[in-house]
């Protein structure tokens, strides 16, 4: 690789990259950090030897019980920068706390009270980085995953009446003051749909769209390999769409699927008890899921009409609950509605696909702020 530019810069590029590598890979060797890196033995050992004085690296034990300073390994300094991810929703906050690394530190949750709702905020992140042995001020960032979308121009949190004392104050402004560092608020859905761009079914896919029925109905829709959040951030919120019948959300929310599923004779208390339901039930199951699969495709219908996606991912429990039984109903009713032919999989993130899109956001924050990382989308 060639290098051009003054000592001090050629310094940070080497620097950066070292440190890339080692968050992507892990622990490994000099000998093996400066295959990745393309630099000299010498240059190598200075680079660390500078890192690790600058407390960014350190020494992590020896590769395969080997000795001397071939076997030595090291990794990043995970204590460099913490970050909470926190994913909310009208019946709890849930709080991870990793370092820089991507190291879970812990784990905590409560219930979202009806009232004093900032408060309970900022006791269950307290809490939870107690429990990793930090204070909120070593907090590097902190993203908060929420349904809804946060207009930039006010701060306020729109399309979510369901959360109460959240909705009519600078959210960001007054996170980032409740809690002394700095905070970023996403949608939910967006998050979710970061993840499986992440480590998921959209690896590599430049435009998607991520569907969420029931519970949290909305979308997430990425262009280029962009979120598009809109001008107000309220891209993808096709649950307030108007389909014939009236307001999509109505149509695919719990309480929907449910008289949907009554309808069929099968009873059952929420969405996603009413799909698992259908799956063991023959006939009925089957005339069930296929109802409510063409709702569903309604409303992708106009999305893949208007963006003409590569894919189209369900998530969300009501989508995992009916796995690919609903995946391809919806499949088979949306090519009936539309010409492009869109391919319809489930998301393949189903272990809090919030936090963690929170939790990736969170560290690129991070470590943009610590190492100069470019964030990527």
């Amino acid at each position: 690789m060639t290098r051009t530019g003054s000592p001090r810069l050629l310094r940070e590029i080497n620097d950066r990259a070292a440190i890339e590598t080692l968050l992507r890979s892990g622990a490994m060797t000099r000998a093996e950090l400066e295959e990745v890196i393309g630099l000299s033995k010498p240059a190598t050992a200075q680079l660390l030897a500078r890192l690790e004085e600058d407390g960014m690296v350190v020494r992590t034990g020896l590769r395969g019980g080997g000795r001397g300073p071939r076997a030595q390994m090291w990794a990043v300094n995970g204590g460099v920068g913490h970050v909470a991810a926190v994913a909310l929703t009208p019946e709890l906050i849930d709080v991870a706390i990793a370092d820089i690394t991507g190291s879970l530190l812990a784990e905590h949750s409560a219930p979202m009270p009806k009232e004093n709702t900032l408060q309970a905020f900022r006791e269950t992140v307290q809490k939870a980085a107690a429990l990793a042995g930090l204070r909120l001020d070593a907090l590097s960032h902190v993203v908060v995953g929420t349904p809804g979308a946060v207009d930039p121009a006010t701060g306020h949190l729109g399309f979510a009446p369901h959360l109460p004392g959240l909705v009519d104050v600078d959210l960001p402004s007054t996170l980032r003051e409740l809690l002394g560092t700095s905070v970023s608020i996403e949608n939910d859905i967006n998050l979710a749909a970061l993840e499986e761009m992440s480590s998921g079914k959209a690896v590599g896919v430049r435009n998607f769209v991520l569907f969420w029925p029931a519970d949290e109905i909305g979308s997430a829709v990425v262009i280029n390999g962009v979120l598009l959040r809109g001008v107000t951030g309220g891209a993808g919120e096709i649950d307030s769409m108007q389909v014939p019948g009236g307001r999509y959300g109505d149509q695919v929310d719990s309480d929907a699927i449910v008289a949907l599923a009554a309808s069929h004779g099968i009873a059952a208390d929420s969405g996603l008890e009413a799909v698992a339901h259908a799956l063991t039930t023959g006939v009925e199951g089957r005339a069930f899921l296929s109802d409510l699969a063409r709702r569903i495709a309604l409303g992708l219908a106009n999305v893949v009409c208007v963006l003409d996606p590569e894919l189209v991912l369900l998530s969300g429990g009501v989508a995992q609950a009916g796995g690919e039984t609903l995946c391809e109903l919806v499949s088979v009713e949306l090519l009936k509605l539309v010409v492009p032919r869109t391919p319809v999989q489930l998301a393949q993130i189903t272990a809090n696909p919030v936090r963690s899109g929170a939790l990736h956001s969170a560290l690129a924050v991070a470590r943009e702020q610590v190492f100069g990382l470019p964030q990527r989308a």
